[in-house]
C-alpha cells in the first residue's frame, strides 16, 4: 500500500524510514518488491546517470522522464521528485514546476534550503513537500561537511525549524555533524532523513548507484552493498570474448534449438 505524507509523519520516532533513489523502471520495480517505502527521484541523476559535473544541469524535462519511468516500475510506492535548480526560485514558478512533477507520477516534491514561502505556497495547493537542509548540492561550492561552526550549526537548526513550520512533512539532512543531526531530529516534529548525518535521524537515504557500487567514485558516507561496475566489466569482457571466438550466438542456438 502506498504511504502518504501523513504516514511518514506518524512513523517519526517509531519506525526508521528507508529511502533509496531510483531513476529507471527496472530498479524501481526491484525497490518496490523489496518493500522500500519511499523512492526519491533525485536530481542526482544528472551526475550519476547523465555524466554532468553538477545537478544544476538537470531540467524539468529530465525529471519528468525519470519520474515517469520510476512510477511505471513502482506504482504502489511513494515517490518524491526533486525540483531542479531554479525551478523553485519563486512561489509561482515552483507551483508550476511541482505540478509537472506530480503529473509525471510523483506523490510529493523536494526542494533545497530556506524557501519557506515557496513551501507554504505548495502546501496550500495540496502538494506535499520534503525539505532539504545541510549541504545543498544545487548551490554548494563544494561537498565538504557543513554545520561545523557554532554559527553555521545554528543557521541549519533555524532552517530546519523554518522548513517544518512552513508545512513540510519530512526533511533530508545532508552531510552535517552527527550531534547536530541528533539535536535537530529531537527538536523537530517531522521525520529527518539523513545522508551523511549519522545514525540518530528518523531515516536514511542512499543514492542507488552508490549502494550498487555503480560508478567510479562514492561519497565517504555511502556504503557499497555490491560492485555492479565490476559485474558490468566482467559481462562485457565475457561477451566480447565469445563474439571473437564465435561461441556466441552458437551457444544460444545449441541451448534453445533455434536457428537454421
Amino acid at each position: 500500500m502506498k504511504l502518504q505524507a501523513s504516514d511518514f509523519v506518524a512513523r517519526k520516532g517509531l519506525q526508521p524510514i528507508a529511502m533509496l533513489t531510483a531513476y529507471t523502471c527496472p530498479v524501481a520495480r526491484a525497490l518496490e518488491r523489496a518493500g522500500i517505502p519511499v523512492i526519491l527521484v533525485g536530481d542526482t541523476v544528472g551526475m550519476v546517470e547523465m555524466g554532468f559535473d553538477s545537478t544544476r544541469h538537470v531540467t524539468l524535462e529530465h525529471m519528468e522522464y525519470h519520474i515517469g519511468a520510476v512510477r511505471r516500475g513502482a506504482p504502489d510506492t511513494h515517490i518524491v521528485g526533486d525540483l531542479p535548480y531554479r525551478t523553485d526560485r519563486d512561489a509561482d514558478t515552483a507551483l508550476a514546476s511541482a505540478r509537472r512533477l506530480i503529473a509525471a507520477g510523483a506523490d510529493s516534491v523536494k526542494l533545497e534550503g530556506d524557501k519557506y514561502e515557496v513551501i507554504r505556497h505548495l502546501v496550500a495547493h495540496d502538494i506535499p513537500v520534503c525539505g532539504h537542509t545541510g549541504l545543498l548540492p544545487q548551490t554548494a561550492k563544494g561537498f565538504a561537511k557543513v554545520g561545523r561552526s557554532d554559527a553555521e550549526a545554528e543557521r541549519i537548526r533555524q532552517e530546519a525549524k523554518g522548513i517544518e513550520e512552513a508545512g513540510a512533512f519530512m526533511m533530508v539532512m545532508e552531510h552535517i555533524p552527527y550531534d547536530l543531526a541528533r539535536a535537530i531530529t529531537a527538536e523537530r516534529g517531522i521525520p529527518t532523513i539523513g545522508i551523511g548525518a549519522g545514525p540518530d535521524c528518523d531515516g536514511q537515504v542512499l543514492v542507488i548507484n552508490d549502494a550498487l557500487g555503480l560508478g567510479d567514485y562514492w561519497p565517504p558516507f555511502s556504503k557499497q552493498y555490491a560492485r555492479a561496475s565490476d559485474t558490468i566489466l566482467d559481462v562485457a569482457r565475457a561477451f566480447s570474448g565469445e563474439v571473437a571466438s564465435r561461441e556466441f550466438p552458437n551457444n544460444i542456438i545449441k541451448l534453445t534449438g533455434t536457428g537454421s
